[in-house]
């Protein structure tokens, strides 16, 4: 038995053997920050919200801590991205889902919805489509709302409100992205991770490495993206602020090696969200400033 098996094993017992204290506050935990964003709209002031990966930390790659184990044991719910999104966590979080109040939010979502990619499987970044991050947010809702019924009517309340801010939202991206010339919507970034994106609001995307950032970016692949840029005549391409930058520079190298100049876009938020108590810190903020960044850089004239 591997070193991370007896650990599994270790955890499991532990977590499943304890009972929330019932003088702590009602506790959710979410692992991604646009699930602790989702469910902080719902509850308000009403219960503690922690989100264990902050901003800049990549779900594919996030190693399991101490600290982690503590704060699943004493939540009274979890909620949890799945799809394979927290690639190392899932088999502590499935385990949990047999015992406790534990969700995998996008296995709720109807399979004409998701994305598949032939080589990987679903794609998990299923926030960057806000139509469909409402019936994620309404399906948080449902499950709190039966995990406290004494704030149920409150949160449906919460939830109304907060599902009109994204389909407003939703709308305004579209018109957005529409204002880009058709020719000039392609989208060049570190990951695949806007798959969602580009099928919402009709933007070509391209990502350097695949779905998950725990698979290996190569030269093949910088050259087949320095192509790309050259025969399209691409002007601008994307760094993102959870994913090293060293793949996108070389492709940045590698077009200059050719004579053509291409330029950063800027840093787009894709697998968390900005700093706390910024604009980029909440889900509705981060995908407007995703969405300028882009406008921005992809509708200048093409020399």
């Amino acid at each position: 038995m591997n070193r991370y098996k007896i650990f599994y094993l270790f955890f499991c017992l532990t977590l499943f053997s304890c009972t929330n204290d019932t003088d702590e506050p009602f506790t959710i935990l979410t692992t991604t920050g646009m699930l602790g964003d989702a469910v902080k709209n719902i509850v308000k002031e009403d219960a503690r919200v922690i989100s264990l990966m902050g901003p800049g930390i990549d779900p594919h790659t996030y190693q399991t801590t101490q600290k982690d184990v503590q704060q699943l044991k004493h939540a009274h719910i979890v909620f949890y991205n799945g799809l394979d999104l927290e690639g190392k966590m899932i088999n502590l979080l499935k385990g949990m889902a047999q015992q406790r109040q534990v969700y995998a939010v996008g296995e709720a979502l109807n399979q004409t919805q998701l994305l598949y990619d032939g080589a990987i499987g679903v794609d998990p970044h299923i926030w960057f489509d806000v139509s469909i991050w409402k019936e994620v947010v309404r399906f948080i809702s449902q499950k709190l709302q039966a995990a406290r019924p004494e704030s149920a009517a409150y949160y449906q309340d919460n939830t109304i409100a907060y599902l009109r801010t994204l389909e407003a939202l939703h709308q305004s991206v579209t018109r957005q992205i529409q204002s880009i010339p058709k020719q000039q919507r392609v989208l060049i970034t570190a990951h695949d991770a806007f798959g969602y994106f580009g099928k919402a609001y009709d933007i070509e995307v391209v990502g350097l490495q695949g779905i998950s950032t725990a698979s290996e970016c190569g030269l093949k692949d910088i050259k087949r993206i320095v192509s790309l840029i050259i025969k399209r005549n691409i002007k601008a391409i994307f760094f993102e602020t959870s994913v090293s930058d060293k793949s996108m520079r070389a492709v940045l190298e590698g077009c200059a090696h050719y004579g053509h100049k291409v330029a950063i876009g800027g840093y787009l938020y894709s697998d968390a969200l900005g700093a706390p108590n910024t604009v980029e810190g909440s889900y509705c903020g981060m995908i407007r400033t995703n969405t300028i960044t882009i406008v921005n850089a992809l509708k200048k004239d093409i020399i």
